[in-house]
């Protein structure tokens, strides 16, 4: 999506240098690393979510524009659609077909791989 090298850096630092402690009994055990991922609560998270929407779109654009993925005509105009994006919400609309459902699967699998 264009984001230079350090800007990468920096969001890779804030994902993998977190950690965490557990309060037993109102004690704090020590310190461990978190694994993977955003802790829930994360001001970041909202961020990283957006990107990762946005991923999503641009994968199912192109896909449409490169006639992998059938959308559906709406309206009098014949509006093409695809899918509806709201808040952490997907709908796909498309044609009902072997091959759209094929692409569409790839399309949610690379989205995985690459999030």
């Amino acid at each position: 999506m264009g984001f230079g090298c350090k800007w990468r850096s920096w969001i890779l630092a804030c994902l993998k240098s977190a950690s965490i402690s557990i309060l037993v009994n109102g004690s704090p055990t020590s310190e461990f690393r978190l694994e993977r991922g955003v802790r829930k609560g994360d001001p970041l998270s909202p961020f990283l979510f957006i990107l990762a929407a946005e991923g999503l779109n641009i994968l199912t654009k192109a896909a449409i524009d490169k006639g992998l993925l059938k959308g559906v005509k709406v309206g009098s105009d014949n509006v093409l659609v695809s899918h509806l994006q709201y808040a952490d919400d997907t709908l796909f609309l498309g044609e009902w077909s072997h091959s759209n459902a094929f692409n569409l699967r790839n399309i949610l699998k690379y989205c995985e791989l690459a999030s």
